[in-house]
């Protein structure tokens, strides 16, 4: 799969959350490949990762460990990521967590950690680069969401709440903050198969059922995501903010 190059991401100091695996490793290396400088948290142990996008592009990513739901450790990375690669002007804040639960079921110690990680996370990450990307003239956030809100999905209501509110939050901040030249947008993927996914929630019955709703009918793998966060990142898309991209083969309809 080939994609744009955008001249304006080259040397970019680009901040990534969950950027060691799945859609986030794709996001990783998409940004290397720009020639960008790609700081990325993860909380499971990304070394080897690292080694291998430095072996390949000759542009070694710098992995911090990190829980997001650790607010100061969050903050304390987007500082150290800055101090190597300058003020963060790209962040995207992908990492979540789309665990299945009943409505029945959930206590109020689950819906705060789903909420801390899908949620507040998000926001902290926000407050944390704001100041630099001011102080840079500008910069540009992509806040993942999902489709699974749009869908009115069940059996994960935790989430879909997070999600829905993503996109409040980044109207809110493109507001307060488009006089800065900061353009906040969300991105809402349909059902990307990624490993994770694979392992936990795919099943054949299910998966051909997705593919049914949607108009494009091939599963959606991990870099069909990448060429439109690329966009939502560079200066290509510099008049726009506030919106959600949806890349999801064609399941929800927008507008």
């Amino acid at each position: 799969m080939t994609h744009a190059i955008y001249p304006d991401l080259k040397g970019a100091s680009v901040f990534i959350t969950g950027g060691g695996s799945g859609i986030g490793a794709a996001l990783t290396e998409g940004f290397l490949a720009q020639g960008a400088k790609v700081a990325f948290v993860q909380r499971s142990d990304a070394t080897a990762f690292a080694d291998a996008m430095e072996a390949k592009h000759g542009n070694r990513p710098l992995y911090l460990p990190c829980d997001i739901t650790d607010i100061a450790r969050l903050k304390a990375c987007v500082a150290e990521a800055a101090e190597a690669h300058g003020p963060v002007t790209v962040l995207v804040n992908n990492a979540a967590n789309d665990q299945r639960h009943a409505t029945l079921d959930v206590d109020e110690a689950f819906w705060d950690w789903s909420q801390a990680i899908n949620l507040k996370a998000y926001f902290f990450g926000c407050q944390a680069v704001i100041p630099g990307m001011q102080a840079a003239g500008g910069g540009a956030i992509i806040n993942f969401s999902s489709i699974s809100y749009m869908m009115g999905g069940a059996g994960f209501p935790a989430y879909t709440s997070a999600n829905s509110g993503i996109n409040g939050l980044t109207r809110s901040l493109a507001r307060e903050f488009g006089p800065d030249n900061i353009r906040v947008n969300a991105l809402a993927p349909g059902w990307v198969l990624t490993q994770k996914q694979k392992d936990m929630w795919v099943t054949e019955e299910a998966l051909a059922g997705h593919i049914e709703r949607q108009c494009l009918k091939e599963p959606m793998v991990e870099e069909d995501i990448l060429g439109g966060v690329l966009f939502l990142a560079s200066r290509a898309s510099r008049m726009m903010t506030g919106q959600s991209l949806v890349i999801d083969g064609g399941v929800v309809v927008t507008g």
